[in-house]
């Protein structure tokens, strides 16, 4: 349990660190909520499935995993609830996109992916400011 608390634990910061946290937080949580719900769209359209199927999953399964850590990772990162914990399917699922799904493409493809990577990792280590529900629940 201790463990668990200490992965959760808000770091005591100055005002501007908390907002820019916050920003960061809020800003990149809604960017990538513009390509999460548009996968959740697509799985529910009944339209067949245009994705890439990976780790020997079908294209729908690889689809709504990568929709579920879009869209559930990225509301937990808004509102800075568990947001240690909430980056972790987020930089998977960019680490996909960039290593594996644009494997080939030039940079300018895989630059948005990489840049949400960049910010879910500096997340990683900073957790999620003062401003989140995280340091309400006092973690």
């Amino acid at each position: 349990m201790r463990q668990i608390k200490q992965l959760l634990k808000v770091n005591n910061a100055t005002v501007s660190t908390d907002v820019a946290l916050l920003l960061i937080r809020v800003g990149f949580g809604v960017l990538m909520l513009t390509h999460g719900i548009p996968k959740f769209q697509m799985l529910f359209s009944g339209e067949p499935v245009q994705f890439l199927p990976l780790f020997g999953l079908s294209a729908t399964a690889s689809m709504a995993l990568a929709a579920t850590a879009e869209v559930g990772g990225s509301i937990l990162l808004i509102i800075g609830l568990g947001t240690r914990l909430a980056v972790i399917p987020l930089i998977f699922t960019m680490l996909v996109a960039v290593f594996v799904a644009h494997a080939s493409d030039p940079l300018a493809v895989k630059e948005p992916a990489i840049h949400f990577l960049i910010v879910y990792f500096a997340l990683l280590f900073t957790g999620s400011g003062r401003y989140s529900v995280d340091k309400r629940l006092k973690m």
